[in-house]
């Protein structure tokens, strides 16, 4: 009889139901969680010259959303690991989904302000939602696949804001696109109340509490808050000013600059999936976790900003090609950012480090529009923009390699110390 501590048997449903049904559930929801904090990026030409707003202006209500998501993941990560997933997953998808549709209909930048904090608060309980339902329903050799349907959610959801929701800005206007985005969105929760069933008690789940302190003793948790502040800054950064930079810098038209951002992402969502099958497989056959997620972190976040770079200084519109390579490689990164977390945490903690994570991470939100509207303000030029995402994302690379100990379930029975030695990439034998 399997120990009812390990996270197999806290599961209630089969793992094929999951991978099924719920899997796909968890992949559309933070599809429409990435259309509805991306899509203010792909309208911000057009609300700019509405409001009449200067750079700077609009890098506030671009990384005002961030700032709210980002102070909310750790009473979030709080409340899935106390809570009903379920229960805490619908809350904020509704709340987030009615923010989008109010877009639609507020004036001024003081109101667009407030609703953009309201989906910050919304969007919370998301990757925390999700690590703790991963940790529970998928072991190691399963958990890089269901990251990437994850990863191939997040960056399908960019690509339709950019793309079919370009093309849906330019034929109607903006206020349309999101009033009924949001609106939609909210037939999301039938199939996710009646598909999910409620978390069952087990005894030993809250044995650690609810003190974030276990988390916090540990020094690859703050590893892997290096290290997504440090993905998370050079995602933002073109996530939010991707669009602006295509239309103001490389004079593309609206419908072109759609076209290109919706390619980008939806090549980072294939690569992302591939790459997760892949590093399951390898695990599967007897590789390190270790090994196999920092290899793919590292190579990934080395090559996007390489390469990110490199189309920065072409004058020729051949600066594309670099910059879809790079979307391919962020492919490479995205699966295992949040595997390593699940995997060290384990069910019982998975929400609170993965909110703590998630906190420090998403201060990139935060800093990477209004740093490149600020770049941009004082050179008038995105060249020096670039060159920031590229040293912050090295730093990710180091906090990876040197910061975050082995792959392998932390024991929180015992008490959490740190670890003193740092080490390098390990060997295959983990």
């Amino acid at each position: 009889m399997p120990d009812s501590r390990t996270p197999s048997s806290a599961c209630s449903l089969p793992p094929s139901t999951l991978s099924g049904g719920i899997l796909a559930l968890l992949a559309i929801s933070v599809f429409i969680n990435y259309v509805d904090r991306g899509n203010l990026s792909i309208a911000g030409s057009l609300v700019q010259t509405e409001f009449q707003l200067s750079p700077s202006q609009l890098g506030i209500l671009l990384s005002s959303f961030f700032l709210t998501y980002a102070f909310f993941q750790i009473p979030s990560g709080w409340l899935v690991d106390r809570f009903d997933v379920k229960w805490v997953l619908a809350g904020g998808f509704a709340l987030w989904s009615i923010a989008t549709a109010l877009t639609g209909v507020v004036h001024g930048f003081a109101a667009m302000l407030v609703i953009r904090l309201l989906l910050g608060i919304g969007e919370s309980v998301a990757y925390p939602s999700y690590a703790n339902i991963l940790s529970r329903h998928f072991p190691e050799h399963r958990r890089g696949l269901a990251n990437a349907v994850i990863a191939a959610g997040q960056t399908c959801g960019p690509a339709f804001a950019m793309f079919a929701g370009g093309m849906l800005i330019s034929q109607f206007g903006w206020r349309p696109f999101f009033m009924g985005l949001g609106l939609v969105s909210l037939l999301w929760l039938w199939p996710w109340l009646q598909k999910m069933p409620p978390r069952e008690p087990h005894p030993h789940t809250r044995a650690t509490g609810s003190s974030f302190l276990p988390v916090l003793r540990q020094r690859s948790a703050w590893g892997t808050c290096i290290g997504l502040f440090s993905g998370n800054y050079v995602l933002y950064f073109l996530l939010t000013w991707l669009p602006f930079y295509l239309q103001r810098a490389r004079g593309f038209s609206l419908a072109e600059t759609a076209k290109l951002s919706g390619a980008f992402f939806l090549l980072m969502a294939t690569s992302a999936l591939i790459v997760g099958k892949v590093s399951d497989s390898w695990i599967a056959r007897g590789g390190s976790p270790t090994l196999v997620r920092k290899l793919f972190l590292c190579s990934g976040t080395i090559g996007v900003c390489s390469l990110l770079l490199l189309s920065s200084v072409m004058q020729s519109n051949l600066f594309v090609v670099p910059m879809l390579l790079a979307s391919v490689l962020y492919g490479f990164y995205n699966p295992h950012v949040f595997a390593v977390s699940q995997t060290m945490a384990g069910p019982k903690m998975a929400g609170r480090w993965v909110g703590v994570q998630n906190f420090a991470g998403n201060l990139a939100g935060i800093s990477a529009p209004s740093i490149t509207g600020w770049v941009v303000d004082r050179t008038g030029h995105f060249f020096w923009a670039f060159v920031v995402a590229t040293v912050v994302g090295g730093m990710g690379v180091a906090s990876w390699l040197w910061i975050v100990g082995r792959v392998e379930p932390v024991d929180w029975n015992q008490d959490p110390q740190p670890t003193i030695e740092l080490e390098a990439l390990p060997h295959a034998e983990g």
